[in-house]
């Protein structure tokens, strides 16, 4: 009979501490999240972006425009960090 009166207690006790946690959890106020404060900056116009969308939209006639030629140079030397030279001729390659 003794376990029967713990298990009544123990179950009193656990409804009493979920009953808690329910009512602090509905009286606790939250905070609403504020909005960012700064606006999203755009990115300035990249001329060299600008010439990779136009030699993409060419398609394969790009491979023999010397402007495309010399973007994609362009671009290969910004990308593994050398110093682009805007005098440098355009090089042509044969196939």
């Amino acid at each position: 009979m003794e376990s029967k009166v713990l298990a009544r207690i123990a179950a009193i006790v656990f409804v009493a501490v979920v009953f808690t946690a329910a009512v602090i959890g509905m009286i606790r106020k939250d905070d609403p999240v504020p909005a960012p404060a700064a606006a999203r900056l755009q990115a300035p116009a990249d001329p060299l972006r600008e010439g990779q969308r136009r030699c993409q939209q060419m398609g394969e006639a790009a491979a023999e425009d010397a402007g495309c030629l010399r973007i994609w140079s362009d671009t290969r030397d910004r990308f593994l960090g050398r110093e682009t030279n805007p005098a440098a001729p355009v090089v042509t390659e044969g196939r």
